[in-house]
């Protein structure tokens, strides 16, 4: 895979909860509640989507390894998005709309059909790589190309997915979030990667 598509990826990688500082005063404590459920599990997948992403443009940048390694590399990074972004999913459908927001529930559907399209475009990645040849350098490496030109429309899909992910997280339900301790500390680790990153 080529440098623009390892900037690319490691460029805003992560779906993370867009986060400021500041808190609910007068608290609604269901929509409290409800935030809490989401964040909880939120520095456990965002561990596990970034440290694919960083493998993804390791592997990328790497020039040692043999195709073979590459390829399991890559398959390995490409089902941890998969798997990542399905537990996102499952987790945003499981807790149900925000209690007391508007348009909630449609917000919350479209979060969580937009997550589980891009983790089923992970998991076609994953099935391209997997079938790659590495046996022959020539074939792997048009092989490869073929997979970083597949990864561009993903990352259309990807930004699409923070874009509801963003409507998701405004207003009420934002201030709800970024009083919870697990989306807290998500939102200082994405901090912390996105500054080695650059």
């Amino acid at each position: 895979m080529n440098k623009k598509l390892a900037a690319a990826l490691s460029g805003g990688a992560v779906l993370v909860l867009a986060l400021t500082g500041c808190t609910s005063d007068e608290g609604n404590p269901e929509l409290d509640a409800w935030a809490k459920q989401v964040c909880d599990a939120v520095p456990a997948q965002n561990a596990k989507i970034s440290a694919a992403y960083v493998a993804i443009t390791k592997a990328a940048k790497d020039t040692t390894s043999t195709p073979k390694e590459l390829q399991q590399a890559d398959a390995k990074a490409f089902q941890d998005l998969a798997d990542g972004y399905k537990a996102r999913a499952s987790l945003i459908g499981n807790a149900g709309a925000p209690p007391g927001v508007e348009k909630g529930a449609q917000v919350q559907k479209d979060v969580v059909k937009k997550l589980t399209a891009l983790s089923a475009a992970y998991a076609d990645l994953k099935k391209q790589v997997d079938g790659l040849n590495t046996k022959d350098q020539g074939k792997f490496a048009s092989g490869l190309k073929d997979v970083s030109a597949e990864m561009k429309q993903v990352e259309t899909q990807r930004k699409s997915a923070i874009t509801a992910l963003k409507k998701l997280e405004s207003g009420d339900t934002k201030k709800a979030l970024t009083s919870q301790e697990g989306c807290k500390a998500a939102a200082s680790a994405s901090s912390s990667a996105a500054a080695t990153d650059s």
